[in-house]
């Protein structure tokens, strides 16, 4: 399951639940797509919610997706406490020039505050 929101004009957010699959990525894209349609660059905030697993052409469509678009991100927050999604946020930061920056769940709002912080 996802949950989308905003909270600043430029910045899309995901609470993240169950199994990630093509649906839930396409769905996640949509969103972000449809930001970059107003913006050059746009802030992402992810946040684990429990989170099952990815499926393989979930993670395929993901990185094709980050390959192509990840000069359009500003900063990716990820907020979890597994260390395998963090080590996502790690691969993350090696396919995007974006800063991406993970956070404990207990740190949400110290990730809401970094990810709003303009330049």
């Amino acid at each position: 399951m996802l949950s989308s929101f905003s909270f600043s004009k430029d910045t899309v957010g995901f609470i993240i639940q169950g199994e990630v699959d093509e649906k839930s990525i396409d769905e996640l894209q949509i969103k972000i797509l449809e930001k970059l349609e107003t913006f050059d660059k746009i802030k992402l905030y992810l946040e684990d919610d429990g989170i099952e697993s990815f499926t393989m052409p979930a993670v395929v469509q993901e990185m094709m997706f980050k390959i192509k678009y990840g000069d359009r991100f500003e900063k990716v927050a990820l907020v979890t406490n597994r260390k395998w999604i963090k080590m996502c946020g790690v691969i993350e930061n090696m396919l995007t020039p974006a800063q991406v920056k993970n956070f404990d769940v207990e740190e949400r709002l110290d990730a809401i505050a970094w990810i709003a912080q303009t330049k």
